[in-house]
């Protein structure tokens, strides 16, 4: 992250911030504040209550007036429905503040308030809570003063957690966690699959090869590189990195079979050496991988003396070209250190896309070196009246400009070196530049530009790259509340500000020496209201006669965007709004794949397929319309979706809880056939896709892969990061790689049923005896998320299990919590009172206690 420049400027204002703290009449560090939830369905309505309970724990009071308290919610405000002495108003976006009215009184020493908040929709678990709370004085308006980190009261009412009414499930409980674990089977660890994700083919040799730190590589001269790459892994087993030589007798071969297809391998183990053949560098690539999915999973827990490897046959290839993984590093910010993590772990798991999601409205994460206003001011958050400077707060983000996960972004330097890192994987990586929507960073920073060339007389210049008509008086919120985060298409200004964006970026490729193919230019959830009343669009309408309506400007611009690209030699993606069209049916609004641009070879993500929302067909409906779709559905690839209705697990859950059985029962081709639960997670009743559109043998075609995604708005650090990827990621990984498993293609339904509960068995057992035990040591250690036991009394003793086999449970019955030296479950518990169990993991480490009364 590139805080430099930040961190003097925070030196020269350190003299200011003591005087304005002295100055200051009380320490907003003494203000303790919690939050809980009250009511969902308050009075009746999509809304709840809630409530902040603030302490004052110093010895002098806060006053009655002269402050606000800001904070950020991912929830919409009612703001004449606030009490205790405070109203309630709307900065923008995420931000709110509470400003004292006529009847506050201040806090006391040792006192406290209680302020009800009235918001849209519902809260269910603790990162709906608002976050990043500070404290400014209207005498000192420029600084911000942090207060401690809310505590957020657990939901333990039905009124609590239930969204509405017809919200039937309540918080998920260690019983029902072991009646879904119920029918998992222990499988030996020797009974497992050899190689993950599962392979085209593969058969057992004879008895087994075993490596030590004297290995050596031979490699074509046109696989050096991963030979290269082969040793490096090695020498984190063994201590010493192997001699890799262009011919002649190795422990293992790399070397060119011709007629494979690019991704294709084949690998050979035998008592004596290994043979990896593949028609091109990404096939001997993903023949390594294969290589290592046989090694024990504690091979990288420490230097090894020698690894035994299982002699086999195996003849592999991906099912998709396009195995995917999008990242989000705009709403909170990932370092390169970071990305480097995330692409070992693709690359481990064979997954060879990563789609960069750059920018959006709370950051712009790129340098540009003609733009410098887009990171000097667009990827920066902090407290700020203007923001001229940095943007302002955002994911609880709070005031100052230091804080790692609302400031940060890549260099020219930074971005070159991830695409070289990625290129090394075979993994190609696609910049996504948002617009028109989810543009607010480039807005605020082309807007700052535009008012300092202003003041320095220079208008042709102020003018040359403005993203905003400052005219424009369209009236709009987005779904994340912004009031002006759409560019307006209407101005040329727009078009030249994405092509200087997009020649830079493409230069960057050409300086890493890398091809760029496609870039993705966005296209999700613009408002509407927008451009209503703009003059540069009515002037734009009047001038363009084709332009009839608001709708037509979408098609306009994407017009336009297509053509800038492709005088570039590049390639159109974007979500899947970019492919579709307004239009009514029955004198109702409706949207259909838009036959203007159908025949353009655009790609688009489609991740509208709420199970139950009425949109599940869409991606079916936009590849039988030719356009290239990558199945990226809310319903199953999102992980930022929380793993379970727990007030303790975080994440968001609007279209649905996702678990790693989600990706892993994805049928690609036929989703429809094993889509199990709604977004409430009720079981989902059949009949919804009676008159859903099925994939054609055509539209099956233009299915170019999946792709896993993860937004971070409740993603503000690596272990964040890695909790709401992994395990989720290894089935997306085994969606993407292996053929169509005999339980997704057979006809019979209870045949198919039992097929699949076989495979989730030996997926399960795969993943807790072998992969998370890898993941626990490969490259430092992961931290993916270690499932919580599942529990039940049963003829008077508590029984526990396991989501996935391979993990211990330790319990306690004394209160306590269980720790290393905690018994180990084996079997039925029957002592009486209050049972705590535990879930540990081969270093230690451990997920949430959960607790069940044996009485």
């Amino acid at each position: 992250m590139h805080l430099r420049r930040f961190l003097l400027v925070a030196g020269l204002f350190t003299a200011a911030a003591t005087k304005a703290w002295a100055q200051a009449p009380f320490d907003a560090s003494q203000l303790k504040v919690s939050w809980e939830v009250g009511e969902n369905h308050y009075q009746g309505k999509a809304q709840f209550l809630s409530v902040f309970k603030i302490v004052n724990t110093g010895r002098t009071a806060l006053p009655a007036q002269g402050w606000q308290l800001y904070f950020n919610f991912v929830r919409s405000v009612n703001a004449g429905a606030t009490t205790g002495g405070v109203s309630a108003s709307h900065v923008n976006g995420d931000l709110y503040k509470l400003t004292p009215n006529g009847e506050s009184k201040g806090i006391a020493p040792g006192d406290s308030i209680r302020v009800a908040l009235v918001a849209d929709a519902w809260a269910v678990n603790y990162t709906d809570a608002p976050d990043g709370l500070y404290l400014v004085w209207d005498k000192a308006p420029s600084k911000g003063y942090s207060l401690p980190a809310l505590h957020v009261r657990p939901s333990t009412q039905p009124k609590q957690y239930l969204r509405f009414p017809g919200d039937r499930i309540g918080l998920i409980t260690p019983q029902d966690i072991y009646a879904q674990n119920k029918n998992t089977a222990d499988i030996p660890a020797a009974e497992l699959p050899k190689v993950f994700p599962t392979p085209r083919e593969i058969t057992n040799g004879t008895g087994e090869l075993m490596l030590t730190p004297a290995v050596t590589i031979s490699a074509d001269p046109a696989f050096a590189k991963e030979g290269a790459y082969l040793a490096a892994e090695l020498k984190t087993i063994f201590g010493k990195e192997p001699t890799v030589v262009n011919s002649g007798n190795a422990t293992i071969t790399l070397s060119t079979e011709v007629g494979l297809a690019p991704e294709e391998y084949t690998l050979t183990v035998t008592a004596t050496g290994v043979q990896i053949k593949a028609g091109e560098g990404a096939g001997i690539f993903y023949g390594i991988q294969s290589l290592k999915s046989m090694f024990p999973g504690n091979a990288w827990a420490g230097v090894q003396k020698k690894v035994a490897i299982p002699a086999v046959n195996v003849k592999d290839g991906p099912r998709f070209g396009f195995r995917a993984f999008m990242i989000d590093v705009s709403r909170n910010f990932h370092s390169k250190q970071d990305i480097y993590r995330l692409l070992d772990l693709m690359a481990l798991y064979k997954l060879n896309v990563l789609h960069f999601h750059l920018t959006d409205d709370e950051g712009w994460r790129l340098e540009i070196a003609a733009l410098p206003e887009l990171t000097t001011v667009g990827a920066h958050r902090g407290h700020t009246l203007d923001e001229h400077d940095h943007l302002q707060p955002a994911y609880g983000s709070g005031p100052d400009v230091s804080n790692e996960a609302g400031s940060g972004y890549y260099t020219k330097q930074d971005f070159i070196d991830i695409l070289q890192f990625a290129a090394a994987r075979h993994i190609r990586v696609i910049p996504e530049i948002e617009t028109p929507g989810h543009a607010r960073a480039a807005i605020v920073a082309m807007k700052a530009r535009y008012e300092k060339l202003i003041k320095a007389g220079q208008q042709a210049a102020a003018e040359e790259y403005l993203l905003s008509d400052p005219k424009d008086q369209s009236v709009y919120q987005s779904v994340q509340n912004w009031n002006d985060n759409v560019i307006n298409v209407a101005l040329p200004a727009v078009y030249h500000f994405l092509d200087k964006v997009v020649e830079e970026v493409q230069g960057m490729y050409k300086e890493a020496g890398l091809p760029l193919e496609y870039v993705h230019m966005g296209g999700d959830e613009v408002p509407a209201g927008v451009w209503a009343a703009s003059p540069a669009v009515k002037a734009l309408m009047e001038k363009d006669k084709g332009i009839r309506d608001i709708n037509d400007l979408w098609y306009y611009y994407y017009g336009k965007v297509n053509d800038l690209l492709k005088k570039r030699g590049l390639k159109l993606y974007g979500w899947e709004e970019l492919g579709m069209r307004k239009t009514t049916l029955d004198g109702k609004p409706f949207s259909m794949p838009n036959p203007g641009f159908s025949g353009e070879h655009l790609m688009v993500d489609v991740w509208n397929n709420i199970m139950g929302g009425g949109a599940e067909d869409l991606p079916y409906r936009l590849a039988n319309a030719n356009y290239k779709v990558v199945l990226s559905g809310v319903s199953n690839m999102y992980f930022d979706m929380a793993y379970m209705k727990s007030f303790d697990e975080p994440g968001f859950y609007w279209g649905g809880f996702v678990d790693v059985d989600k990706p892993f029962y994805f049928i690609p081709m036929d989703y429809y056939k094993n889509s199990k639960v709604d977004a409430l997670g009720n079981p989902l009743d059949q009949a919804i896709f009676k008159d859903k559109q099925r994939l054609t043998a055509y539209g099956a075609d233009n299915i170019v892969g999946v792709q896993g995604l993860l937004w971070s708005e409740t993603v503000k650090n690596l272990a964040r990061m890695e909790y709401m990827i992994l395990p989720k990621l290894l089935g997306l990984a085994e969606r993407a790689w292996a053929k169509d498993p005999d339980w997704a293609v057979g006809k019979d339904s209870t045949r198919s049923a039992e097929l699949y509960a076989k495979a989730w068995n030996s997926f399960a057992n795969t993943l807790g005896k072998k992969e998370l035990v890898r993941l626990s040591y490969y490259n430092g250690g992961y931290n993916y998320r270690i499932p919580t036991a599942g529990a039940s009394v049963v003829d008077g003793a508590v029984l526990a299990n396991l989501q996935l086999p391979g993990f211990t449970i330790r319990y306690t019955t004394n209160g306590k919590e269980p720790d290393a030296k905690s018994k180990v479950y084996a079997g039925p518990i029957k002592e009486k009172g209050t049972i705590k169990l535990k879930v540990f993991d081969v270093k230690g480490r451990t997920g949430r206690t959960v607790s069940i009364e044996n009485k």
